[in-house]
């Protein structure tokens, strides 16, 4: 049996494998009624919330990855619509090649995270240091970037509830809360899969550029080309990351 998960005294209760196998079963069983539910107008409302944390991954994505190669990420807007905009400038670093790698990292950004998450959710401490990371980056992200009134209230809020499972929460809850949250985001990327085969969109009133379409602008191959490849390999870190947990748990049991 697997000791990731025992507690430090000597009176803790482990969670056995079949345990983990059933966690397992549960988590792919949301993961199906989210997309299903994305179908339908009842599921905007019941998933808005993990709408608008796929939202702030995606544009602090595109931020975050300007601020590496050499830009600067001015703010950070999200709207009750769902949608959000990320203003940088100035990336210096790999020409062309730096302006795709911005575009990229938007989509991209939630399915990293989430796959991440998933593989904190081997150990105790890990998911716990995940979920604090996660909380404190989201009240850090409306104090220095985030911009509009609507995100103002919502982000912190977000990040309060995230760091409140965090410190208070029992630990099978931390890290059912950050398997669920990992998949969530994994998933998300299919939320917006008709954006991926867009060349243009309009946000805030304004036309411009989708990230697939700024992708292809920047390099060869067509818009729809970068979208399915991005959708590919959303779908290959979720299925990578899952195989690794559960399969290493089957493992140790």
């Amino acid at each position: 049996m697997s000791n990731r998960w025992l507690d430090d005294d000597a009176s803790s209760v482990s969670l056995k494998s079949a345990d983990h196998r059933i966690g397992l079963g549960w988590l792919l069983a949301a993961a199906i009624a989210t997309v299903l539910l994305w179908q339908l107008p009842v599921g905007g409302y019941i998933l808005y919330p993990f709408t608008i944390l796929a939202t702030w991954f995606h544009e602090m994505a595109h931020g975050l990855t300007a601020l590496l190669l050499g830009g600067q990420f001015q703010q950070l807007q999200i709207f009750p619509n769902g949608s959000g905009l990320a203003i940088h400038s100035g990336v210096r670093f790999l020409g062309p090649v730096g302006n795709a790698l911005v575009a990229f990292g938007g989509p991209m950004g939630p399915p990293i995270a989430g796959a991440m998450f998933i593989l904190t959710s081997q150990r105790w401490r890990s998911a716990r240091m995940a979920l604090l990371f996660l909380g404190a980056l989201l009240v850090l992200s409306a104090l220095i970037w985030v911009r509009s009134l609507f995100g103002l209230v919502v982000i912190p809020l977000m990040g309060l509830v995230v760091l409140a499972i965090a410190l208070y929460a029992p630990r099978w809850v931390q890290g059912f809360a950050i398997l669920f949250l990992g998949i969530q985001a994994c998933i998300s990327t299919f939320h917006q899969l008709d954006y991926l085969f867009t060349n243009q969109v309009v946000i805030a009133g304004q036309p411009m550029l989708s990230d697939s379409g700024a992708i292809a602008q920047a390099l060869l191959l067509p818009y729809w080309f970068w979208g399915g490849l991005m959708a590919v390999l959303s779908a290959l870190l979720l299925w990578k990351s899952l195989t690794v947990v559960y399969g290493r748990r089957e493992t140790d049991a």
